[in-house]
């Protein structure tokens, strides 16, 4: 989009972009000049443009946040049943109900904590006041009244108040990370660019929010508030809506469907028991909400919303702090994770990873700003050492960078490439007191865009005389040395052939390459001015990097095992982000698309490129958009991660967001569902592990409380049709899902993952939460809950007990065969026949204890017969009731065994085939 068009909402007509007009034309078009404007004239253009600064976000209010967490269909029904059993005087079944619900809301919502605040990080951004000229002279005023024509004043240190065209620059960078996620800061200059460059392309323009690294500005504002770039971030998020998680929309789906099922149910029931079996219409429909009380899974939602939790605080202990309850899974069925480059996969920090001399080639190893490492050249060739620390003295001099370590961390203050230059002649053995007090600074030429060079003078302190060390572009240092240095440390004549090739290759590698000479005076010189910079010796060319995290790359190898493709999107140049990505190994073919070609690709087209792409180099914060929409309408699960202000879009579009916790700005933290705390890929990884883990453990929850509310109301129902006795009371029902789902339930949300859960393919978004496998599993188990409490109860009748004491019997069935089906639904893919699966964990075995001391209590203790019409039951009967409930496991372990040999379930099938590759 043309800068031009930033400044008028609805300009005329299209007119020369910003950044493509000299800085006389722009002032013309602005109706400005180098002395600034009047007062007057400034306080109208506020008045036409309004304050320099983004809109207010409008707050969700707590009530409505709160009452977010009851709007789904499960909750809806049980709330439902809740009011009809308290119209029908069940105060305990609606009581529980409520209670439960409840609960389930407010861990979701203390979970979930503050609301979104993206846009208000946005508004941080900006400075509190700016220099400006007004009428000539030089002032302060609030950022809030810059006006389009303004002239702002800018020095090292500043954070630019509003879209800026320069007019006059001196030595000037400006570190544009938050915009463009370029590592390193962009020199500028007031000469215009072409028309069609990209965003990070655009050398004669200054952005809001970004940061002055070095040198002095004067520049004319061309767009305030939401008219600048970061205000066009900030209105793009206000347009991006959230999405539901994968979790969420299968929950929704299997409440609906749960609730059509269970209501038809429920009216056939009705309809049946009035006119068949002659039941008053209020009896009649006290056994519906029987019915209802048995056959709702009343302490599912909660429970899940406690695996959730358990998953949070599993996940903050591998570094990833989750922000809303549901993204806890949504990694585990992620299909694609649409990665920055720079802070994300790289360290952000530069490092020296080549040193090329007329001598030969010599590697750096090391990362970061730690000045540890070594040097290694082809056959350890003494010569090619030698020129290369000769290399690192003059980087190490010719420098304004500081290093300082703290707790272990090495950080620098001043320019990135400086400070990778500094830990460079560490490793190359330098000390640099020692060194400065050989070769003290007298002079300095500093760096400036116009001459792309910084030179020193020194002293030589043993020699006598001077030595003049430079450091720049590798073309201007060429252009001012009349001789290289040879293999041996002589002059010899330059050769450009063997230069240009090494900067090629050095380009072509994605290094940032430096070139550095030297000259020596046998005098002190009277002057040092730019026009004495000249002569010089060529030293070599040093090659520099963002170098990948080594953590990541294991990571980016264990998605891609898991089923998971890593895409980058950056808006860094694209050799060196197709560099980066080689040595991530994103994919086995790595192919590169720019921005200005995704400007020509329809959103049609788009969708068959994001596929096949595996990085979109010089991107903007549309282009980052686009992407991730492309993937999620090819029905992928979009993990984006990021750090600036222009992620904060993508972030917010994707399934799940997750920024950086340590060098991410706010606004990309408050945009995301997921913070990594320590900035680290690889905290992904093991994210994705706990997702898949959750996700299994609320499927256990699942496939483990419905049969038993299935068993509880085919039971039920199978007494109503065939005229039996009821084998147990609306009361004992409620017991025993009280019971159960305290207990067992519970337990199983603390399971550790089941082996091969990362070499499984990711689940289709689409797919519900009961797969046919375990609605088979379902079904199998409801019928053999029903079968067991009938034939218990049938038993207990033959053998002479009365009705209480075997309906006492069936209650305690029941119970066994959840213990039992427990046991067999922690794996369920896998054997539960081996001493791990057998000796279950800390939490089973307490879940076990528990039921079996509530279970004695509601048989033998007589308070307990007063409130349930339980009675005790007999040694013998015990035992048996017991060994039906292992021979039961024992079944279904032997199902689970012939279905997978069968092959009939390809969740079975691929889950199996994980596991052994594990």
């Amino acid at each position: 989009m043309p800068d031009r068009d930033t400044l008028n909402p609805s300009p005329p007509s299209p007119e020369t972009p910003w950044h493509a007009a000299d800085a006389e034309q722009v002032l013309n078009q602005l109706s400005s000049n180098s002395q600034g404007l009047e007062n007057t004239e400034a306080e109208r253009r506020l008045g036409l443009y309004g304050p320099n600064a983004l809109p207010a976000p409008r707050p969700t209010p707590v009530w409505l946040r709160f009452l977010r967490h009851f709007n789904n269909s499960l909750i809806l029904f049980l709330l439902s049943a809740a009011v009809v059993a308290g119209l029908l005087g069940h105060y305990v079944d609606a009581s529980v109900i409520v209670v439960v619900v409840t609960v389930n809301a407010i861990v979701g919502f203390i979970q979930e904590g503050k609301a979104e605040q993206a846009l208000s990080a946005l508004r941080s951004m900006l400075a509190p006041t700016a220099r400006v000229l007004r009428a000539g002279e030089r002032i302060a005023v609030d950022v809030e009244t810059l006006v389009p024509g303004d002239i702002l004043l800018l020095e090292a240190g500043d954070r630019v108040p509003a879209d800026a065209r320069l007019l006059r620059a001196r030595g000037l960078r400006a570190d544009e990370s938050i915009l463009t996620g370029e590592s390193v800061p962009v020199e500028k200059s007031a000469d215009p660019v072409s028309g069609e460059a990209d965003l990070g392309g655009r050398t004669s323009m200054l952005y809001s929010g970004t940061l002055i690294a070095s040198g002095q500005a004067t520049a004319v504002v061309v767009a305030t508030g939401a008219r600048t770039q970061i205000g066009h971030i900030g209105a793009l998020l206000g347009k991006v809506e959230s999405l539901e998680t994968p979790l969420l929309q299968q929950i929704g789906r299997f409440g609906r469907g749960f609730t059509f099922v269970a209501l038809a149910a429920a009216a056939v029931l009705f309809v049946f028991a009035v006119l068949v079996r002659d039941y008053a219409w209020v009896d009649a429909l006290m056994i519906v909400v029987a019915l209802a009380v048995g056959v709702v899974p009343e302490g599912l939602p909660a429970v899940i919303t406690i695996t959730l939790a358990i998953g949070v605080r599993r996940m903050a202990a591998r570094n990833a702090i989750v922000r809303r309850l549901p993204a806890v899974e949504t990694l585990g069925a992620t299909t694609v994770i649409c990665s920055d480059k720079t802070g994300t996969l790289t360290r952000n920090e530069m490092t020296v990873r080549s040193v090329t001399s007329r001598a030969g080639m010599v590697t750096v190893s090391g990362g970061g700003y730690a000045p540890s490492g070594t040097l290694s050249a082809p056959e350890d060739d003494g010569s090619a050492l030698a020129a290369a620390r000769r290399i690192a003295r003059i980087g190490l001099l010719c420098n304004d960078a500081k290093l300082t370590e703290f707790d272990g961390q090495w950080r620098v203050d001043g320019d990135p490439m400086e400070g990778a230059l500094l830990a460079f002649a560490g490793k190359a053995g330098f000390d640099e007191r020692t060194l400065l007090a050989e070769l003290p600074r007298r002079d300095e030429v500093p760096f400036d865009a116009a001459h792309r060079f910084m030179a020193t003078l020194h002293a030589d302190e043993k020699e006598g005389g001077a030595l003049v060390c430079v450091k720049g572009a590798p073309e201007q240092m060429l252009a001012l040395c009349a001789v290289q240095a040879s293999a041996d440390g002589g002059p010899e004549p330059l050769d450009h052939d063997f230069w240009r090739s090494a900067i090629d290759a050095a380009a072509a590698d994605g290094q940032r390459v430096l070139g550095f000479a030297w000259r020596r005076h046998a005098e002190m010189p009277q002057r040092f001015a730019l026009e004495d910079v000249g002569d010089l010796v060529f030293a070599g060319i040093v090659g520099f990097i963002d170098p990948p995290r080594e953590e990541a790359i294991r990571a980016v190898a264990d998605c891609r095992a898991a089923g998971i493709q890593v895409k980058m999107i950056t808006g860094d140049h694209a050799a060196t982000a197709a560099a980066i990505a080689a040595q991530l190994h994103l994919a086995d073919d790595i192919r590169v698309v720019t921005g200005q070609e995704l400007d020509h690709v329809s959103d049609d087209e788009l969708q068959t490129l994001a596929l096949s792409a595996s990085v979109f180099a010089r991107t903007t914060p549309e282009h980052k958009l686009r992407i991730v929409r492309a993937l999620q309408s090819c029905s992928h699960v979009v993990a984006m991660t990021g750090d600036g202000v222009n992620d904060a879009p993508s972030l917010k579009q994707a399934d799940i967001g997750i920024a950086m916790g340590n060098k991410g700005t706010e606004a990309a933290k408050e945009a995301s569902e997921m913070v990594l705390a320590d900035d680290n890929f690889a905290s992904i990884d093991a994210a994705v592990y706990e997702g898949r883990a959750v996700y299994d453990n609320i499927r256990k929850v699942v496939g483990w409380t419905v049969p038993t509310n299935g068993g509880e109301a085919l039971a039920i129902v199978l007494a109503l049709l065939a005229g039996w006795v009821l084998p147990m009371t609306a009361p004992q029902i409620l017991w025993i899902n009280m019971v159960l789902t305290v207990t067992l339930g519970l337990a199983l949300a603390f399971e550790p993952p089941e082996p091969g859960i990362m070499r499984r393919p990711p689940r289709r978004s689409d797919a519900p939460l009961v797969s046919p496998f375990m609605l088979w599993r379902i079904l199998l188990v409801s019928v053999l809950f029903s079968v067991g409490a009938f034939g218990i109860f049938s038993w207990g009748q033959g053998l002479g007990h009365d009705v209480e004491t075997s309906r006492t019997m069936v209650v305690n069935m029941f119970c066994v065969m959840e213990i039992f089906y427990l046991f067999s639904v922690r794996y369920m893919h896998g054997s539960s026949f081996t001493l791990e699966g057998l000796k279950g964990t800390p939490a089973v075995l307490l879940a076990i204890l528990a039921v079996v001391l509530a279970q004695l209590a509601f048989t033998y203790l007589p308070w307990m017969h007063a409130v349930f019409d339980s009675r005790p039951v007999p040694l013998f009967e015990g035992v048996v009731i017991v060994l039906s409930g292992l021979a039961m496991m024992v079944f279904l372990e032997v199902e689970k065994w012939v279905l997978r040999r069968l092959g009939v379930f390809d969740e079975l099938r691929l889950a199996s085939d994980a596991a052994e590759e594990h």
